[in-house]
This record gives C-alpha cells, sequence and structure tokens, in this order.
C-alpha cells in the first residue's frame, strides 16, 4: 500500500478525506466531515468530545526535586529535599510531592523525555509547536503551536465554545504563527482567587444589551466589504473571527457558565486549592468538560539557577512554589477520575527541559535539554506506571528513551488528528504536524 492510501486506526484512507473536503490546510468543512462520516461508514465517535489540558511548566522543572529523585546519588546530585514512597511500590517522588504520591497509581510518568538544546526559547518552541526554533532570539513561532493546529483541524467539541483557552495568558510559543490570528488563544486573564471573579470580555459592558449588540453588528457587518479590500496582511480575516467568536461567547449563557468557577461546590474548590495555579486547574477542567478540546495552564517559576542569577536558592524557590503545584495537580487527577472523565480528558505536564544533575555553586541547577519527566494522566491510557528511566545521577535517558514529539503524538492521537497532516508555510511548502509521529508504546 503507498503512503497516499494509507489509512487512519479507524480505517478511513486520505484519499477518503480528499473525497470529503480536505483542502491543502488540513481543515474539514462541516459537509466534509459528515462525507468522511459516511465514507468510514462510523461516526465521530468516541473522539468527539476529547480535550486535552496542557500544563506548561514554564522555565524548565528540576526532575531531581519533582519526579525522579535520586536519593542513592551523592549529595550535590541529591539535592536539598529528601523522598517519599508512593502508591506505587518502589517509586518515589521528592518529598515536596506530596499529593500527587497518592494519585499516583493514576498517573503515567515518563523520565525519558530528552531533546538537544538548554535554550528556553527554542526549548519551549519545540515542546509547543514540535520544531526547533531557528533563530533563539526570535520571539515569534516559527510554527503553528499544537493548541492553534486543534483550533484549525479540529475546532471546538460544543457550540459558541473557543476552541483553544490559555489559562491566565498564552504560553510562551502558544501563538499560531502562519495559521492566522484568529486560531491564536482566548486568553483568561483576571485573579482567579477572587471570590467575584469574571473573565474579562466576556460580560456585556453596563448598558449594553442584546438587542443593541445585535444592531453593532449589523453596522461592523456593512464595513466588510471596504475592509477586506483594503486588507493585505489577513489582519481583517482575523478580526472578523474574532468579532464572530467573541459575540458567540457573550451571548451565550453556556459559554459564560463554563468560565465562571462560582459555580463550583467549594469542596471542590478547596481540593484544587486557593491559589491561582490550583483554580486555573480547576477552570480548565471546567473548559474541557464543556467543549474546548485544548486548553494550557501555566505553572511558571521553574526556572531556578540558584541565588546569583535568580535572588533565591533552588530550596526557597520550590518550597513556596511546589505546594501550590503538587496540590493543583492532584486535585485535577483526583477529579478527573472521580467524575468519569479520565477517558475523555488527557492531562499533560511538561517544561521546555529539565535541569543540570549536579546542583551549582549557587544551590541551583541550570537548564538541561538531556532528560526531564514529563506527567500524563486520563486519556484512556495506561497509567499507573514509569516508563523510561535516567541514570543514576539524573543526567541522561538510559531505557525507553523518547524526545517531545513522540508526547505530542500521544495528544493528537487523542483528539483525533493525524499528525501526518500537511499545511502550506508562508512559502508555499508543505509543513507536516509532526516529523516524529512514533506513540509512546507503554501508555498505549
Amino acid at each position: 500500500m503507498t503512503r497516499r492510501h494509507s489509512k487512519f486506526r479507524d480505517g478511513v484512507t486520505r484519499r477518503d478525506m480528499i473525497r470529503a473536503g480536505i483542502g491543502a490546510t488540513g481543515a474539514l468543512s462541516l459537509a466534509g466531515i459528515t462525507r468522511l462520516q459516511a465514507a468510514s461508514g462510523t461516526v465521530l465517535g468516541d473522539r468527539g468530545n476529547n480535550a486535552v489540558i496542557f500544563v506548561e511548566m514554564a522555565g524548565g522543572p528540576t526532575q531531581h526535586e519533582t519526579y525522579d529523585p535520586k536519593p542513592s546519588a551523592p549529595s550535590e546530585y541529591r539535592g536539598p529535599f529528601g523522598v517519599i514512597d508512593t502508591r506505587l511500590p518502589g517509586v518515589q517522588f521528592s518529598e515536596l510531592m506530596v499529593e500527587q504520591a497518592r494519585v499516583n497509581d493514576r498517573v503515567a510518568l515518563v523520565r525519558s523525555v530528552h531533546h538537544k538544546t538548554g535554550s528556553h526559547t527554542i526549548g519551549s518552541h519545540l515542546v509547543q509547536t514540535g520544531y526547533y526554533l531557528r533563530n533563539s532570539q526570535n520571539g515569534d513561532n516559527d510554527m503553528p503551536c499544537m493548541g492553534s493546529l486543534v483550533a484549525k483541524i479540529r475546532g471546538a467539541n460544543a457550540p459558541s465554545m473557543p476552541p483553544f483557552v490559555s489559562i491566565p495568558s498564552r504560553m510562551r510559543f502558544g501563538r499560531a504563527a502562519w495559521l492566522g490570528k484568529s486560531y491564536n488563544p482566548f486568553e483568561t486573564g483576571g485573579n482567579l482567587t477572587s471570590k467575584n471573579f469574571k473573565v474579562p470580555n466576556l460580560e456585556l459592558i453596563s448598558g449594553i444589551t442584546t438587542s443593541r449588540l445585535n444592531d453593532r453588528r449589523r453596522l461592523l457587518a456593512s464595513f466588510d466589504a471596504s475592509r477586506q479590500i483594503l486588507d493585505n496582511r489577513g489582519f481583517a480575516t482575523a478580526q472578523d473571527s474574532f468579532t464572530r467568536q467573541a459575540y458567540q461567547m457573550v451571548t451565550t449563557n453556556a459559554v459564560r457558565d463554563a468560565f465562571d468557577l462560582s459555580r463550583e461546590d467549594p469542596a471542590t474548590r478547596k481540593l484544587y486549592g486557593n491559589n491561582e495555579f490550583g483554580q486555573g486547574m480547576l477552570l480548565a477542567r471546567r473548559l474541557a468538560e464543556r467543549g474546548v478540546p485544548f486548553v494550557t495552564v501555566r505553572a511558571g517559576g521553574w526556572d531556578n539557577h540558584g541565588q546569583k542569577v535568580c535572588g533565591f536558592t533552588l530550596e526557597q524557590s520550590l518550597n513556596k512554589r511546589g505546594p501550590n503545584f503538587d496540590r493543583g495537580v492532584a486535585g485535577l487527577v483526583t477529579d478527573l477520575y472521580r467524575r468519569g472523565q479520565d477517558q475523555n480528558i488527557l492531562l499533560v505536564c511538561m517544561g521546555e527541559f529539565g535541569r543540570t544533575p549536579k546542583v551549582n555553586s549557587e544551590a541551583g541547577r541550570d537548564q538541561w535539554g538531556a532528560v526531564m519527566t514529563v506527567l500524563i494522566s486520563g486519556g484512556g491510557l495506561q497509567v499507573g506506571q514509569v516508563v523510561g528511566a535516567s541514570d543514576t545521577k539524573g543526567g541522561h535517558p538510559v531505557a525507553a528513551p523518547y524526545g517531545p514529539n513522540n508526547v505530542q503524538a500521544m495528544i493528537y492521537r487523542h483528539l483525533g488528528i493525524d499528525p501526518s497532516l500537511t499545511f502550506p508555510d508562508p512559502a508555499g511548502r508543505p509543513r507536516v504536524v509532526l516529523e516524529d509521529r512514533k506513540l509512546i508504546r507503554e501508555l498505549l
């Protein structure tokens, strides 16, 4: 069978997809989806409501002080914290990860993810897009991030919901690049721990009724033709898309309710922790349940070089940030399984790299792409296990080495997206979603 006739997991060929209406951009129309389902004899099925929550551990988390401690290593590698046992026999975590240690039978840890850079910018771009950034000084995306591709290819799971949301703000390279600005994330902003937290831009301005908003919408539409004629950089198209999405979100009660944390039971809010990260994880679960297929949550503060560079030691930083992160992740894992959402929602916690195996002279750890640990939960995967291993000092993979592309392949699989799809870049060259599409077989 030649490549162009190869089949997806559900038996649909790429030729079927072309006949169904897929274009050069890889995006299916609604009619195209209907024809594709008819051609395959199936409906969208069990991936139709699936969602991903991607936690960006910005700065690069230390593997030693989270999920891959080395208690038998010399003290300069072992670090300042002790270890604790978990629910899985023989598996230990850093003593900071107390709550996650209690639920790690519902978590898979891939301790052998690695790549070739110690640059924050290049590493962040890689784990968020699947591609190395060509210029480390570039702050713009070379390639679209995962959420933007999901928004382009798949769209939202429910009417009027945004397809891509970032809490509270977008990732470092969490943008659409040349796919178009309309595929950038909706950013929640705001103070999630506030008793009266409201997402900005989801409430009508005082004195503006839905009727008046409709009148203004019709007025804006009357300018469309002239604006499109003058547009030569795609801004008008993006603005039209944003206007349409914003109108649907503001005027749809279900959308506003999904973002309303006050509707949650106080005990559930407490489970996640009354802090920005914990409440962000709770909001992510609400959105994933209600039709947003890709949600990102920023968990910063992992760039811990030590006293001289950062103004604090690794120990000081993690004592401050570690417990909130620990509780937020454990709260979400607990909640997903007790709500029966562990098949539909996939959780991935990942930084741009790990940290050096040896503690530096400033009581910190530096940037290290040679190995890191990625946490995965839900998604109907085989959890309650550790995949791969690092060496005795936590510096390099020694078993089952994987790269960020393989984690991303698992994400696209969960969402029913074929990572061999191609998109034309600004130069007209076809760019594949992922170059390395190998799955993490131990999780299947």
